[in-house]
């Protein structure tokens, strides 16, 4: 099971690496098709390993200036207390059973509201553009801090949507941003969230730590590999098959 479990975070590292998203949005079905958790577990399982995954690409985004500090703050200001108050809201509820149905049906949400971003970004980016001359530069703290504290409760019940959903969400107020730009401080406001969330998913014992460590093993290795394959695969034909792998877990967790 080890092994198996290094294999697929390889796979997830190098998908992780092509296109920038991967490490909440598949890994979290894997680790409930595959491996069997039970929901919570495979949630907070996801949490860590998603966080540990992309701790490495925050440095060095980090490094190389590509992260605006102002718009990951404004973006942390809304989600680390939204995250904050969904942990407490579980933890006062009693999260297994209580939250069962909750965190399944955000699960397959996420899930598909991910497909939807990773596949059609560039209708995206076009309807920020228009929309952006009609939105007062006043109302984009607020705006930025309101779409943070969403992306906290949602991450938080789901473990998914601190990549593609929140490039979307930066996308969509700030669409004049570089690619390099959008990409880091993505990141950079991607693992305190779900760091800040998976501590609370381990305090309630959702986290299988050896899973992982094994899975770990098989991300490095990954994310370096799939740098190495955008140089080969067209980047749409891997946006579709990614949009629809995720499209058919979205839609068979609500089912």
């Amino acid at each position: 099971m080890q092994i198996q479990a290094t294999f697929f975070g390889l796979a997830a590292g190098a998908l992780i690496g092509a296109t920038g998203v991967g490490a909440g949005s598949l890994m979290t079905p894997l680790l409930l098709g595959v491996f069997r958790l039970d929901l919570p577990v495979a949630i907070g399982t996801d949490l860590w390993f998603a966080a540990l995954t992309k701790l490495s690409g925050a440095v060095a985004h980090h490094r190389h200036g590509h992260v605006d500090r102002r718009i990951a703050g404004l973006m942390l200001a809304g989600s680390l207390p939204a995250a904050l108050a969904t942990l407490v809201a579980m933890h006062a509820s009693g999260a297994d059973k209580a939250w069962f149905g909750v965190l399944s049906l955000a699960l397959g949400a996420a899930l598909l509201l991910t497909a939807a971003a990773v596949m059609s970004r560039g209708f995206w980016q076009r309807l920020a553009l228009r929309l952006e001359a009609r939105l007062p530069p006043s109302r984009k703290p607020g705006l930025t801090i309101t779409l943070g504290a969403v992306l906290g409760v949602l991450v938080t019940l789901s473990s998914v949507g601190a990549g593609a959903i929140g490039s979307l969400c930066i996308l969509l107020l700030y669409p004049r941003l570089t690619a390099r730009q959008l990409v880091g401080t993505d990141i950079a406001h991607a693992v305190p969230l779900t760091l800040v969330a998976g501590i609370g998913h381990a305090a309630l014992g959702h986290v299988d730590w050896p899973l992982v460590l094994a899975l770990l093993l098989g991300s490095v290795p990954g994310i370096w590999l799939g740098a190495q394959l955008t140089r080969f695969l067209p980047e749409r034909m891997t946006r579709v098959l990614l949009s629809a792998t995720l499209a058919f877990a979205g839609f068979k967790i609500i089912a």
